[in-house]
């Protein structure tokens, strides 16, 4: 059983240049998604992908793998990023590099743990079919409305029970840090938030790096941790 693990990391972020390097407790940011895949001992490689030659030596100094650098055709701001992994698979695969598990992780989830890849792992081998990491979340969609074209305040969901907040149903939403998919079905069609089977991570290791607040949230959090 062959297992990548995949960090997609381009250089170009709008809303925080530099992002995927910048430097979070001692380390760049995408490092310690490196190091918590490493952790696991489950893949054969630790993948960076990236579009620059100073991202690239960011992750080799991290311990990652860089083969190659991003095709310029698939390493714009509005490239889907099913694109960039075909087009990263196709490249490993003339270079004589296959695999059976592919596990994309994502550099912005810097307090994802070991055990959450492992498991996120585990599941995908039981159940033979995609993973996809998930957190509780804290809204509650059956009190939630849209406004359609007339302003009308339409309920999201079509139940119209009413519910205690107790007796309400627990819902999930996709946290972005993992998804794990058979090598074999990497292709233009898949979609990796459709993964039919839910990991469940707990709301800190869920945590997204989008802003600066964020990252200031991360480390206070990373702190906490490497400290206990």
């Amino acid at each position: 059983m062959r297992r990548i693990a995949y960090i997609p990391a381009r250089s170009g972020s709008k809303g925080i240049p530099k992002k995927n390097i910048l430097p979070l407790c001692g380390k760049p940011l995408l490092g310690w998604v490196v190091d918590a895949a490493a952790s696991t001992g489950l893949f054969d490689r630790i993948m960076v992908s990236t579009d620059t030659e100073e991202f690239a030596d960011v992750a080799i100094g991290c311990g990652a793998w860089v083969p190659f650098l991003r095709d310029a055709a698939v390493a714009q701001d509005s490239t889907p990023a099913i694109d960039t992994v075909c087009s990263d698979k196709a490249r490993l695969e003339s270079m004589g590099e296959s695999f059976d598990t592919f596990c994309l992780l994502q550099p912005t989830s810097p307090l994802c743990r070991p055990e959450d890849i492992s498991g996120a792992i585990a599941l995908h081998e039981e159940k033979g079919a995609g993973v996809v990491s998930i957190v509780r979340t804290r809204a509650r969609p059956m009190i939630m409305r849209r406004l359609d074209g007339q302003g009308h305040a339409v309920p999201i969901l079509e139940s119209r029970e009413a519910l205690r907040r107790q007796d309400e149903p627990v819902f999930y939403q996709l946290n972005g840090a993992i998804y794990v998919n058979a090598w074999a079905e990497i292709g233009p069609d898949l979609k990796f938030g459709y993964n039919p089977f839910g990991y469940v991570m707990d709301e800190i290791s869920s945590i997204d790096v989008d802003s600066l607040e964020d990252l200031a949230v991360a480390e206070r959090y990373l702190r906490e941790r490497t400290a206990s």
